[in-house]
């Protein structure tokens, strides 16, 4: 394994944010952020899906419009809480959205439920914290994707027009194949690995037999590399890492001074494992492009993976995303192997 990292492919994971009182224009820079990382050269753009809160309650709607406003960048959600979904519905959707944007669709798991003792009763009839809205859940939506026919092999189905046999329409091939779990435990690695999931891993973990953030994840991806099936069905199981990069070398005074605060008040977490679950963070990686790439040179989960992911912070402006995917793009991925799929002519920030 080389002790320097190898990037082939460059994305960024965006939270959506908007202001109450205005969701429209929040929502229209985010999508213009995926128009903009689109002309850089980013091989993918990426959007979180939050309940309750000021950010994309519905990754899929957002994705179908995000599909028809760019061409080439891959799609992607990280990620869709499963507990509060409705497997064949969720499915019809993303294969909906995945064939609006031919097939650029990256769909991104998980089995947390946030704010469950306000949303559960309203989601679920019945009791459910006695529901299956774990792994059974996910592999139902992948079900639903493979496109197998429901009932028996003379089952159809009469419509307005003409007769089939039932299953998921519309029909999106491949899309099962493009299915990610954001694992942040020995457990849920080992699952991603033995259904042949690609893997999401960020700057979250559960902290299992170590303090250190770093051994946990590189136990994580080791864990998810045992457990993948030999010989696969022939498409290779992907690994993206996800990092909190904020470089400021376009930035003025002001945005370098709201950097540095970002990062200083999230530091105090990744001092010590936090809660009953024992989890820990990483830092985030706020500097120059030099000082940044100092710190990703040596660590040595990133020399492990060749897919890079930025998460981008919560509550900033579209300009302030576009400044750090600017630098990123042309001061600190090129560094890292990275060469763009295409780019656009733009302005260098700045210049």
């Amino acid at each position: 394994m080389s002790s320097t990292p190898t990037i082939t492919s460059l994305a960024f994971l965006t939270p959506g944010n908007f202001a109450d009182d205005d969701p429209y224009t929040g929502l229209e820079e985010t999508l213009r952020l995926f128009e903009y990382g689109e002309r850089l050269g980013f091989d993918g753009g990426w959007i979180r899906q939050r309940h309750l809160e000021h950010g994309v309650g519905s990754a899929a709607v957002f994705l179908a419009a995000a599909g028809q406003r760019t061409e080439r960048i891959e799609l992607g959600t990280a990620v869709i809480p499963i507990g509060y979904e409705s497997p064949f519905r969720l499915a019809e959707d993303l294969a909906l959205a995945d064939v609006l944007s031919r097939s650029r669709l990256q769909i991104g798991f998980s089995t947390g439920m946030p704010h469950a003792d306000l949303l559960g009763d309203l989601v679920h009839d019945g009791d459910w914290r006695g529901f299956d809205l774990s792994y059974g859940r996910i592999t139902r939506v992948l079900g639903h994707l493979r496109g197998d026919h429901l009932g028996g092999p003379d089952t159809v189905i009469h419509s307005p027009g003409n007769v089939q046999r039932p299953r998921l329409q519309p029909y999106s091939p491949g899309l099962s194949g493009r299915i990610w779990y954001g694992g942040g435990s020995l457990r849920s690695a080992r699952w991603a690995g033995e259904s042949n999931l690609s893997l999401l891993s960020g700057n979250i973990v559960t902290g299992e037999g170590t303090d250190d953030f770093t051994t946990a994840q590189l136990n994580l991806l080791s864990a998810y590399r045992r457990a993948l099936p030999s010989g696969g069905d022939g498409r290779p199981a992907r690994v993206a890492l996800g990092r909190v990069i904020v470089p400021f070398d376009s930035a003025d005074a002001a945005g370098r001074a709201r950097y540095r605060a970002y990062a200083a008040a999230r530091h105090a977490r990744t001092l010590a494992p936090q809660g009953p679950k024992r989890t820990l963070f990483a830092p985030d990686v706020v500097g120059t492009a030099e000082q940044i790439l100092e710190h990703l040179t040596t660590d040595p989960v990133l020399a492990q993976v060749s897919e890079l992911r930025l998460e981008l912070p919560y509550e900033f402006h579209r300009e302030e995303y576009e400044q750090i995917l600017h630098d990123t793009r042309h001061l600190i991925a090129p560094e890292l192997g990275w060469t763009p799929a295409a780019e656009d002519a733009l302005p260098i920030l700045g210049g």
